[in-house]
């Protein structure tokens, strides 16, 4: 009886006291034998690589001389993923000298799809790693791999304890934003507009002060209140302290107690900028040695040349079933942070360059970028633009239609510099929006250089007049988008506003009827062409009316077209306006290579600003930099080398320090993308998930969607940053240009200077540039000299001295050039526009 009521007990006891739960209860391990107690398998690994274990850890002897990640493979299948569940995935690993590996959680099989992507630093000690994720789909075979190849020199790999369990918490990325003062930390210009954003819990307008280098309070206010900012999500202020004109270095603003970072304020920001953004395309270059005198940090061997292991660009065959014939395509820019070279890319790209040449044909001296063609008598950005343009012209088929692109049969791994590159190079079909590419690119090429190469110019524009007549009886040949094996597609399937942007340079450059009657009859030609989110490779009808706005000619409606670009550069200042982080680009999210966009919309205002002389247009480009460096949610600069903070870590094969310490990480003025809300990449969908358009980047090589870097995002930078550079002043001075007679092979014109100052002039010097090749053959009444196309006229003794409201003349016999012969818009009086 006793017996049975202490039973009975005991059981009530056990009811009413929980158990410790059960192991069944932890989340299961997926992966099997990841202590190696049993030895190696389920564990495998690819042909080239020994496997033992020692001291109770896989280790593998890893061979060197393999040029991809994957070349060298330690893996384990048939792992299940539920989507939805966040997963930790924890492993010890050590090197026997510092590697960077890669570990991955993929799909097994093409297309190798990407749930977890992470780039351990290996040391000889070893570490534990710790890794979590979410599986965006259930898959009942994912594979475990660790990628160890890519490596010129052997090396030992060990590994334990590697484990994946469900059950985890979601990772929660929290990037380090910093002071809650936003501001552009480059530094601002001193007569031009000087905006903060605050982050702030505050609705009422909180004091600000403006702090020198040593301390010392410069300047004081209150900030804007402006509410929940839409692309950040946060509750911000602006502080605007523009007033301000004192210059000087490490100035910071206080605000809610927080100290910004430090920036100057200084008229020379975006001299050394323009130059180093320029300076990109040096090292991009594909077909030529890079030199380390030139480059310090980036030399490297020629790439694609037909060196092993290099198949080479010299004689590129098609895609299977494309052609019969193989191209020398070798030379230009590689597109991006891979090995391949785009034509739609590469026209955008040489054009922004070209253009702001053909902006300010002064401002590009030869020598200035520090290239192998230096000291050649040509301005050092068309030699740049030059090694380009060679590579679109050999793109080109016999029947005037181009080739699309030319990359690798298969992607390549990170990193690999391009002399190292195993794959076979493929040319992939023709299209319509190539050939038009190279219409527009090679006819704007053909004014510029017949200056300075006559037969090149000619031979441009024989290319460029073939290649319209081809995407004339070939206009809807598309790029696929499926082509995106071993390089990006690249697919438009609408090529009207190349068209139109073609006939506008063709126009320029020739005046032929043809060329203006299809400006003119284009669909773009009237319709507002400024999308909120910006021009790009994709949206190129911006650039025949920036062109025919800017560039001297004679379209009928000229006026009308100048108009427009008015319009649409009030039309993002007025989107400026209303963001809180003052960047003229404001959609609900934000497109891959947003910061390229962002800059683009700038060069809308900087035109408009050329044209028209309102300075709101030079400030809305002022203050939209500001967005670029620095004064945004991430605080922080996307120009690599620029500001306290900068991008250093762009998606690139070759400037990947971040995966392997020998290397570099990007040079100096290398633009990065920037937020990108699709975030396709594995590391952006792990980390960034939910997350506000300003909030979708991370600076990690990894995350190609948001940090990427290409050829065709430096050109705006480019392009803005020598806008920004120029400290042209106005001069109170009108000029009168006149044509008084003209013959096949010259021409008679009448320069005349009027002083509409309240001084006189004493002493001066003018300058204009022609279209093309004009030469003045012979002047009076100054001494002129030349230098390819731009002109300098100096006073002489008699004419030196203009008293206000007086005016001076000069002539010239000039030299006639192939093409039309406008009245030149842009001249400068002692260094001041004249208007």
């Amino acid at each position: 009886m006793t017996r049975t009521l202490l039973a009975v007990a005991a059981l009530l006891l056990a009811t009413l006291v929980p158990a410790p739960a059960a192991a069944a209860d932890e989340p299961p391990e997926q992966i099997v034998n990841g202590s190696f107690d049993d030895g190696l398998p389920p564990w495998w690994h690819t042909g080239n690589v020994t496997s033992q274990i020692v001291d109770g850890r896989l280790c593998a002897d890893i061979p060197g001389g393999t040029a991809n990640p994957w070349d060298v493979i330690i893996g384990q299948n048939d792992l299940a993923l539920v989507e939805g569940e966040s997963y930790a995935y924890r492993f010890f690993a050590s090197s026997s000298t510092p590697k960077v590996a890669r570990a991955l959680i993929q799909l097994p099989v093409d297309p190798w799809t990407q749930y977890l992507s992470a780039s351990p630093e290996l040391s000889v000690s070893g570490n534990d790693y710790s890794f979590t994720f979410t599986a965006p789909t259930s898959l009942p075979n994912a594979q475990v791999a660790f990628q160890l190849g890519g490596s010129a020199e052997p090396w030992r790999f060990c590994l334990d304890n590697v484990s994946l369990k469900g059950g985890a918490p979601p990772d929660v990325y929290e990037p380090d934003t910093g002071p809650r003062v936003r501001v552009n930390m480059v530094g601002y210009l001193p007569e031009g507009p000087k905006n903060a954003t605050l982050v702030t819990e505050a609705t009422e307008a909180v004091s600000w002060r403006l702090l020198d280098s040593a301390g010392a309070e410069a300047a004081t206010g209150s900030s804007t209140p402006r509410g929940i900012d839409a692309s950040s999500g946060q509750n911000v202020h602006t502080i605007d302290f523009g007033t301000y004109r004192g210059r000087g270095e490490g100035f910071t603003l206080v605000a809610d107690g927080q100290t910004s970072r430090p920036f100057d304020i200084a008229a020379d920001l975006y001299d050394q900028m323009r130059v180093d953004a320029l300076k990109f395309y040096y090292t991009q270059r594909s077909g030529i040695e890079i030199l380390d005198s030139l480059r310090p940090g980036y030399g490297r061997p020629a790439g694609h040349t037909q060196v092993a292991p290099n198949q080479g660009d010299r004689q590129v065959p098609c895609q299977e079933g494309v052609c019969d014939y193989s191209l020398d395509v070798s030379g230009g820019w590689y597109d991006a942070g891979d090995h391949g070279k785009y034509v739609v890319n590469g026209g955008i790209s040489v054009h922004q360059l070209m253009s702001a040449y053909e902006r300010d044909k002064t401002a590009f001296p030869d020598g200035q970028l520090a290239i192998p063609e230096s000291g050649n008598s040509v301005p050092d950005v068309l030699d740049e633009a030059r090694w380009e343009m060679d590579f679109l012209l050999k793109m080109q088929r016999d029947d005037g239609m181009v080739h699309h692109k030319i990359h690798d049969a298969a992607w390549t791994g990170l990193p690999l510099l391009p002399h190292l590159d195993p794959q076979p190079r493929e040319l992939h079909p023709v299209s319509t929006a190539a050939t038009l590419n190279l219409a527009a690119t090679a006819a704007q090429a053909a004014r510029l250089y017949a200056p300075y190469d006559a037969a090149f110019a000619k031979r441009a524009l024989a290319a460029a007049e073939r290649a319209w007549q081809a995407a004339r009886r070939n206009p809807a040949v598309y790029a696929s988008p499926d082509d995106g094996v071993g390089g990006g597609s690249y697919a438009d399937a609408d090529v009207s506003d190349e068209f139109y942007w073609a006939a506008a340079e063709l126009f320029i450059t020739t005046g032929k009827r043809a060329y203006r009657e299809a400006v003119q009859a284009s669909p773009h030609h009237t319709a507002d062409v400024w999308r909120e989110r910006g021009f790009d490779w994709g949206n190129t009808a911006q650039l025949g009316r920036l062109q025919l706005a800017a560039v001297p000619n004679a379209l009928p409606d000229r006026a009308r077209v100048r108009q427009s670009v008015l319009a649409g550069a009030d039309k993002y200042l007025a989107v400026l306006r209303g963001q809180a982080y003052g960047l003229p680009y404001g959609p609900p999210d934000f497109d891959w290579g947003s910061n390229n966009l962002v800059l683009n919309n700038m060069v809308v205002m900087a035109v408009a600003h050329d044209l028209s002389g309102q300075e709101k247009y030079r400030a809305g480009v002022r203050e939209g930099m500001d967005y670029i460096l620095g004064r945004n949610a991430l605080n922080q600069s996307y120009v690599t080398g620029y500001g306290e903070v900068s991008s250093k870590n762009q998606h690139s094969r070759w400037y990947a320090r971040q995966l392997d310490p020998a290397l570099p990480n990007p040079p100096r003025g290398t633009l990065s993308g920037g937020p990108n809300s699709a975030i396709q990449d594995p590391v952006a969908q792990r980390l960034l998930r939910g997350c506000k358009p300003q909030f979708c980047y991370i600076d990690d090589i990894e995350s190609w969607s948001t940090n990427e870097l290409t050829i065709n995002w430096n050109s705006p930078l480019a392009w803005i940053s020598s806008f920004l550079a120029d400290r042209r002043p106005s001069s109170s001075c009108t000029i009168s240009y006149t044509v008084h007679g003209s013959w096949p092979d010259g021409f008679n014109a009448q320069v005349t200077v009027e002083n509409t100052g309240s001084k006189a002039i004493n002493g001066w010097t003018l300058q204009w540039w022609f279209l093309g090749g004009q030469e003045v053959r012979r002047a009076w009444n100054a001494a002129v000299r030349q230098e390819g196309s731009v002109v300098t006229a100096k006073s002489l003794p008699w004419n030196a001295r203009i008293a206000p409201g007086q005016s001076v003349t000069l002539g010239f016999l000039g030299t006639q050039a192939e093409g039309p012969n406008p009245a030149p818009e842009v001249f400068t009086l002692n260094g001041g526009r004249c208007s």
